[in-house]
């Protein structure tokens, strides 16, 4: 009975903090974990009614089985002028539509995809190729060979770099790249100054050796397992199956209300999530750690107890003995 009580009081304190900070965290994690995310289009934050129109533009449109221009001519990332389809024959590819100046999404893409590839036994150049194309036509290869180093030192594989292709291209091989995909973006001027910028949609894609979209992923997380299995498929010419359109749009400027935004909802959903999970994980952490503690202290002054008591009662059996001899 004793021992129960200890527990209650102890655990009192603790409970009534680590809930507290609970309630906190998930009254500031709310707008993030319910925003309107679910339908094709309404990826963003806040609203679905206050959806910028500009995003009427933007998307991805799932064009599996289409053959990729292989005549085109392109700028690789040492400056060479480069047919795509001197990437194709042999392997698979893994194809990505971005820009190097891009200030959010194509870097989180890269990475997402970067991660991925971590994780797939396959080697790059040697089972398959990464082709990234820019689409901005004013970027130059050495922004390429830039984003080049920077995500094969992610990769950390530095032999595998032939298998690593950063390219740029002339606007008619950008709109010729981009009809092909099914990739809509929008180019933004922003006011006053010299920059451009694009709202885009997020997706790579699986292509066969021959040059076939075989398989779409969207966003900017990438399943390992999803990714091996598009490339074993795509490896023998074989198409996919379309996924669910859940798209993430990025942009910065809008030049309706003359001012930068940022669409990226699923992004702040995630750490809002993780941000609960990870609490409620510390919850149960000193719970776990209290009941133990409590547990363990209640069985030690248990079997003090237990001592005391039968240290008492063999003292009093000698005493006893004593007693009858001396009688």
């Amino acid at each position: 009975m004793q021992c129960r009580s200890t527990i209650r009081k102890s655990w009192h304190p603790t409970a009534v903090a680590a809930a507290g900070m609970l309630l906190a965290c998930i009254a500031c994690a709310a707008p993030a974990l319910f925003a309107q995310v679910s339908s094709y289009g309404d990826k963003q934050v806040g609203d679905a009614n206050d959806r910028p129109p500009i995003l009427d533009n933007i998307g991805i449109a799932q064009r599996l089985n289409e053959q990729l221009p292989l005549n085109v001519t392109l700028t690789d990332d040492e400056g060479k002028q480069v047919q795509l389809g001197n990437y194709f024959g042999k392997r698979p590819a893994i194809f990505a539509l971005v820009y190097y100046r891009c200030p959010v999404l194509c870097s989180e893409e890269l990475d997402g995809l970067t991660s991925a590839l971590e994780m797939v036994k396959y080697v790059p150049g040697k089972d398959f190729n990464i082709i990234v194309v820019s689409i901005d036509p004013a970027e130059t290869s050495e922004m390429a060979a830039a984003k080049k180093r920077e995500f094969l030192k992610r990769y950390g594989h530095p032999d595998t770099a032939d298998g690593w292709h950063f390219m740029t291209a002339s606007q008619p091989v950008v709109d010729a790249l981009t009809k092909a995909v099914g990739f809509k973006y929008v180019k933004i001027d922003v006011p006053g100054t010299n920059q451009v910028q694009f709202a885009h949609a997020s997706s790579i894609q699986i292509v066969t050796p021959e040059g076939k979209l075989a398989q779409y992923y969207m966003g900017v997380e990438y399943s390992p397992k999803d990714l091996l299995l598009g490339l074993n498929e795509a490896s023998s010419n074989r198409i996919g199956s379309p996924v669910d359109n859940i798209l993430t749009y990025c942009y910065h400027y809008d030049p309706q209300n003359n001012k930068h935004s940022l669409v990226v909802a699923r992004v702040v959903q995630m750490g809002g999530g993780l941000t609960v999970v990870l609490l409620g994980g510390f919850m149960f952490l000193m719970f776990r750690r209290d009941f133990h503690h409590d547990n363990l202290k209640g069985h030690v002054e248990t079997a003090e107890n237990i001592g005391t008591s039968a240290k008492r009662k063999t003292e009093s059996g000698k005493s006893g003995t004593g007693n009858k001899v001396n009688g």
